[in-house]
C-alpha cells in the first residue's frame, strides 16, 4: 500500500490509528446509552458516523432525502448480473487509510483503477488538437509531455518545498509538517492553481502550449484545467496526500460498503448482539428532513417531509451545505453569522458522466494493422475529455465511461438526456478511432449523471476559490463546540465538503469521525486517555488561524 497517507496537513491527526485502537473511541455516561441522535444524509459521512455512534451505545436515526449511499452511487445496468456504473465516487487512493479501514472491515475487494498510463489501463491514447498519440508509459509520448511532468515536479519543489513536506507527512512528524505547511496557508490561500503554474520559474522556461497541454491532460489522472481557478491550497493537498496516485476501484461497486455497514452487527456498548443500523432504524431510513429549529428547552427539533417532528439532543448534518438554506428550513440561530457565511459561500463544482455497458471488453482485441488494442483509455480536448474502460472479465459484459467531464465541459451536456449524451460521446470518439464501431458492442440503455441538476446535491463536490481558507476553517472546526453559546451547540457538520479534501471519500470519513468525537463530548462522554480523539488534540495541532480583516466602519 502507498507509504503516503492522508495525515493532515492542516490537522495532522492519525484517524486510522484512532479507529483501529482496541480501546475504542470513547465512553458515554450510562444514562446517555440509547439516546437518539439524528443524522441527515445516508452517504459516507452519515453512515460512518452512525456506525461508530451505534458502537458507543447511541441510537443513530438516519434521514435520507433521495437515494441511500449519497455519492457512493453504483447503478446496476438493467439485465446484467451486477454490472455497475459508478455514478459518483469511483477511484479511491490507497493513502485514504480511513476509507480503506471500512472497505476492509466489510470485505469489499478492490483493484487498481484504469487511470491513464497505468498498467491497469494497459494503454492510453492522448488526442489533442487532432493529433493522436498511443502510449503505455510516459516515455512513449513526445518530449513535451515529459517536460510538463518535470516542470510540475520542479514547481512544487521550488515554490512549496514539496519533498520536505512529503518526508514530514510520511514520517507523521506532526511538528515538522505543521512548521512547513502553516506558512504556506497564508502564502497560497489567495492564489490560484493557474497562478502557481504560470508564475513558476519551471513553467516559465516553456511557452503557453506547455501550460495548455498540462491543463488538457495534466498529470496523474488527467487534465487539470477545470481546477485552474481553485485555490492552490486545494491542489497542494491532493498532491501531498497522494490522492492522485495509486487509486483503486471497488469490485462490484463502492455503494456496497455503505450497505454492508448498514447491516453489519459489530460489538456495541449497551445494544444486544445482532444489533445493526438497519435494525435500530426499523430496516429503512426516515424521510427527507425539511426543518431544523430549537424548542424551549434548547433541544433540536427535526421535521421530516410528512410533518413528523422529533426532538434530539444532537443532530449531524452531512448533506451539501447549500441545502441548509435551499431545502431545509433552518433556524438561523443554530449557527453564528460567520458560519452561515462559510456555508453559503462554499462553492461546488459541476461534473457529468456517461456510461454504457458492452457485450464484452472488446477493446482488448488487437488491431491487425498496428498490433495495438482497438480502443484505449483516452484523454482528449474533445467533448468526452476522459474515457475509461472497465474490464469485468472475458466472459462478462464490459463498461465504458464514455465521458467524464467537469465544470464548463459538464455544463455543455446538462440539458441532454442519456441517449443524446452517449451519441455525442460516440461521435467525438469516432474522430479518434475512425475504424472502431463502439456502438455495435453497446448493450442496454446508457446511464448518465449531472450532480448539479440533482436537488439533493446542487453540485458534485466543493472546489475552494482563493480566499476560502477561513470559510473552510470555520466549518471544519465546527465540531469543537465548548466555547459556543448553548443556542448553537448540538448541531454538527460532516461530509467531504466540510473537509479540507473535497471530492475524496476520505474527507467525508475524517469529518464524520470529528463529529463522532463532538457528539460524544456534547453528550457528556469523552475519549479514553490511551486513545485521544481529534477534539482532544485539536487545540494543540489544529489548523493555523488566519487573522480576519478588520471591517471598515462603512460596513458596520
Amino acid at each position: 500500500m502507498n507509504a503516503t497517507t492522508a495525515f493532515g496537513p492542516d490537522f495532522p491527526f492519525a484517524y486510522d490509528d484512532w479507529i483501529k485502537n482496541p480501546a475504542g473511541l470513547g465512553k458515554l455516561p450510562r444514562d446517555m446509552h440509547g439516546t437518539p441522535v439524528a443524522i441527515i444524509g445516508a452517504g459516507v459521512a452519515g453512515i460512518v458516523a452512525a456506525f461508530e455512534l451505534m458502537k458507543l451505545g447511541l441510537r443513530p436515526v438516519l434521514y435520507e432525502s433521495g437515494r441511500f449511499g449519497g455519492r457512493l452511487r453504483s447503478e446496476v445496468f438493467e439485465g446484467s448480473d451486477g454490472i455497475v456504473a459508478e455514478m459518483g465516487a469511483m477511484r479511491f487512493p490507497t493513502s485514504s487509510r480511513g476509507m480503506f479501514h471500512y472497505l476492509d472491515m466489510v470485505g469489499c475487494k478492490t483493484r487498481p483503477f484504469p487511470n491513464p498510463l497505468t498498467p491497469a489501463a494497459g494503454s492510453t491514447v492522448i488526442d489533442l488538437e487532432g493529433q493522436t498519440f498511443f502510449a503505455r508509459s510516459l516515455d512513449d509520448l513526445p518530449p513535451a509531455y515529459r517536460d510538463i511532468a518535470e516542470a510540475y515536479d520542479k514547481a512544487l519543489t521550488d515554490q512549496v518545498g514539496f519533498p520536505d513536506l512529503q518526508e514530514a507527512l510520511r514520517a507523521r512528524d506532526t511538528a515538522r509538517l505543521k512548521a512547513l505547511w502553516d506558512p504556506l496557508v497564508a502564502q497560497w490561500d489567495e492564489r490560484t492553481f493557474y497562478d502557481f503554474i504560470a508564475g513558476s520559474e519551471a513553467f516559465g522556461a516553456h511557452d503557453f502550449r506547455h501550460r495548455e497541454i498540462f491543463g488538457q491532460v495534466g498529470f496523474g489522472t488527467g487534465g487539470w484545467d477545470s481546477d485552474f481557478p481553485n485555490s492552490m491550497l486545494e491542489i497542494l493537498r491532493v498532491n501531498l496526500l497522494g490522492f492522485d496516485d495509486d487509486q483503486h476501484l471497488v469490485e462490484g461497486g463502492c455503494e456496497q460498503m455503505l450497505r454492508r455497514l448498514w447491516s453489519a452487527e459489530p460489538d456495541c456498548v449497551h445494544w444486544p448482539d445482532q444489533t445493526s443500523l438497519a435494525s435500530l432504524n426499523g430496516g429503512a431510513t426516515r424521510s427527507r428532513a425539511v426543518a431544523l429549529s430549537r424548542d424551549a428547552a434548547g433541544r433540536t427539533l427535526l421535521t421530516d417531509q410528512w410533518g413528523n417532528v422529533d426532538t434530539y439532543d444532537a443532530v449531524l448534518v452531512t448533506c451539501h451545505s447549500h441545502l441548509l438554506t435551499t431545502a431545509i428550513d433552518t433556524d438561523e440561530a443554530l449557527f453564528n453569522q460567520k458560519t452561515w457565511m462559510a456555508l453559503d459561500r462554499t462553492r461546488y463544482m459541476q461534473a457529468a458522466k456517461t456510461f454504457v455497458m458492452t457485450d464484452r471488453p472488446f477493446w482488448n482485441d488487437l488491431d491487425p494493422a498496428t498490433g495495438r488494442p482497438v480502443l484505449s483509455m483516452t484523454l482528449t480536448d474533445r467533448l468526452t475529455r476522459g474515457t475509461y474502460l472497465f474490464d469485468n472479465g472475458p466472459d462478462k459484459p464490459g463498461v465504458i465511461c464514455l465521458s467524464y467531464a467537469w465544470m464548463t465541459d459538464a455544463l455543455k451536456v446538462l440539458p441532454l438526456n442519456a441517449e443524446a449524451r452517449a451519441e455525442l460521446a460516440l461521435k467525438a470518439l469516432k474522430q479518434i478511432y475512425p475504424t472502431v464501431d463502439i456502438a455495435r458492442h453497446i448493450r442496454g440503455a446508457p446511464k448518465c449523471v449531472s450532480w448539479e441538476a440533482d436537488e439533493n446535491f446542487l453540485g458534485a463536490f466543493k472546489g475552494a476559490l482563493p480566499g476560502h481558507y477561513r470559510y473552510n476553517h470555520r466549518v471544519y472546526g465546527h465540531f469543537m463546540q465548548s466555547e459556543m453559546p448553548d443556542s448553537q451547540r448540538g448541531v454538527f457538520l460532516a461530509g467531504d465538503g466540510i473537509s479540507w479534501t473535497p471530492a475524496w471519500a476520505e474527507g467525508a470519513v475524517q469529518t464524520a469521525l470529528n463529529a463522532v468525537w463532538g457528539i460524544l463530548s456534547h453528550l457528556g462522554g469523552a475519549s479514553l486517555a490511551e486513545n485521544p480523539g481529534p477534539g482532544d488534540l485539536y487545540p494543540e495541532i489544529g489548523p493555523v488561524t488566519l487573522t480576519d480583516p478588520v471591517p471598515s466602519s462603512a460596513f458596520l
